[in-house]
């Protein structure tokens, strides 16, 4: 090679997307003996956009002829640039990785992310698409100015505000290894991992419903002590048959996109707990059903096949549940940096906070104030796309195992 003065020539090709334009052009570009400093290539709805950045030490009007002899053979267009700055070739990785979720991204939506992130001096490295369904996903992958955790705060404080205005949801993780290496999810159940509330099914049987669903409320808010107004809410389900609980486990309906979310997440090699201030009795059955590697839950007691009204120790509350995250990644030897709690509730909040990952799905609002991640779409597979895997690849891994679960439409 010529230790010369060298020239930075960039070529951008553009076109329907077809076999042979990559090697068509870097034959060409072969002949002239050039370095490549860089390549990016994407292709959206079958359109190619392929940029090379190069430099070359002799003739470089000599090359732009022969690309652009090139890519007319093939049909391609193509501009090049000669004497391009080349200080794109030695830029550092993103330093955040941005998931937009929305039904639908609006073009408001987005413009309004980019503004933000302009305005903080934030640099779109790259955009994917990471899901068409049930919500549209686009990650961004993001480098701010000055790394600094004042510069992610208000990275994170800024789109926060966007999620709210624009009716969009926003995930932000630093990017990097942390993101990649998450190996334990732990999800709470009751509007989380199944749709509504256990106490407020067994409620309905024995007559009290108003009642307990007035304290579950004001508990979910952080207005009540949880292990309290859970005692309170065991207590009048005092006298009920214990063939209830079997009953309602029947009844339980997962929250769409659930058994998606477990299959794929296994198929990745994650370990999966629950975690829930509801009844073993019926959460570990629905638990084994779905592969669950680890169940926590409190015991009611029982007498004489009657519920007692009491609960038995320990009591599985707030500080429960972050204990038990705590013993499932002991056990699994996996850090809490990469661990993720999913959880809708102010009974949560400790589970959420210790996480590396902490998503609030269809959170109560003393929730949100703690969780990394807010979801607002009631598809728990969005949960998937926050933790960068696409729609693509579930819908693949599901051919390769014998079939994909129908689309069902979105309302």
């Amino acid at each position: 090679m010529s230790m010369g003065l060298r020239t930075t020539v960039l070529i951008t090709v553009s076109g329907p997307d077809k076999p042979g334009v990559t090697s068509v052009l870097f034959a060409a570009l072969t002949r002239y003996g050039v370095d490549v400093l860089d390549v990016e290539q994407v292709v959206i709805r079958g359109r190619l956009t392929l940029g090379v950045l190069v430099s070359c030490d002799r003739d470089p009007e000599g090359l732009q002829e022969a690309v652009e002899q090139a890519m007319a053979s093939v049909h391609m267009h193509v501009d090049v640039e000669v004497g391009a700055d080349s200080t794109s070739s030695s830029r550092r990785g993103p330093t955040h990785v941005v998931v937009v979720l929305g039904q639908p991204v609006t073009a408001r939506a987005f413009g309004e992310v980019a503004r933000r992130l302009a305005g903080l001096q934030a640099n779109i490295d790259a955009i994917r698409g990471v899901a068409d369904y049930p919500v549209t996903g686009l990650e961004l992958l993001v480098s701010v100015s000055e790394d600094t955790q004042q510069a992610d705060a208000a990275l994170r404080s800024a789109l926060a505000d966007v999620s709210v205005l624009a009716d969009v949801d926003i995930a932000v993780e630093r990017a990097g290894l942390a993101r990649r290496a998450k190996r334990l999810v732990v999800f709470d159940v009751d509007s989380t991992l199944v749709q509504g509330e256990v106490i407020e099914m067994l409620a309905e049987r024995a007559g009290c419903l108003a009642q307990v669903r007035a304290i579950t409320e004001a508990a979910m808010r952080g207005e009540l002590d949880f292990e309290a107004a859970l005692r309170q809410r065991v207590a009048l389900l005092a006298g009920l048959p214990a063939s209830a609980l079997t009953e309602v486990t029947g009844e339980l309906r997962l929250t769409p996109g659930a058994r998606t979310t477990v299959r794929t997440l296994k198929r990745l090699g994650f370990r999966l707990g629950v975690v829930s201030g509801g009844f073993t009795s019926v959460v570990r059955p629905l638990a084994e059903e779905l592969g669950m590697d680890r169940v926590a839950a409190n015991e009611v007691e029982i007498v004489d096949d009657r519920l007692t009204g009491r609960l038995l120790e320990p009591i599985v509350d707030r500080a429960g549940k972050a204990a038990e995250l705590r013993r499932f990644a002991e056990e699994f030897d996996v850090p809490l940096a990469q661990c993720v709690a999913v959880g809708d509730g102010a009974n949560d909040i400790d589970m959420l906070s210790i996480a590396g990952l902490g998503i609030a799905f269809n959170a109560k609002a003393a929730l949100l104030e703690v969780a990394d991640t807010a979801l607002s779409h009631p598809y728990l597979d969005a949960v998937l796309f926050v933790l960068g895997v696409t729609r693509d690849e579930v819908e693949a891994a599901d051919r390769a195992e014998g079939g994909m679960p129908g689309r069902v439409p979105i309302p």
